[in-house]
């Protein structure tokens, strides 16, 4: 029990750190615009899909619980 406990608090720490920075807009700039990105818009209608912002998070996170997983 006490791992859980050290990953709850590692993540409530590290969100904390990620939307501090999103609220400052570090991550506005360059976060969902990344190439790969699909962007389509046609009259009123628009789609969008992260597709490499999704990518890059879920490898980032795979990493992150791969490290606290030792």
């Amino acid at each position: 029990m006490n791992d859980i406990g050290k990953l709850l608090v590692v993540l409530g720490l590290l969100l904390t750190v990620v939307g501090a920075l999103l609220c400052t807009d570090f991550g506005r700039t360059w976060l969902g615009r990344l190439p790969g990105d699909i962007h389509f818009t046609r009259g009123n209608f628009g789609f969008y899909f992260p597709l490499a912002t999704c990518l890059l998070v879920s490898v980032l996170l795979t990493l992150l619980m791969w490290l606290f997983k030792r």
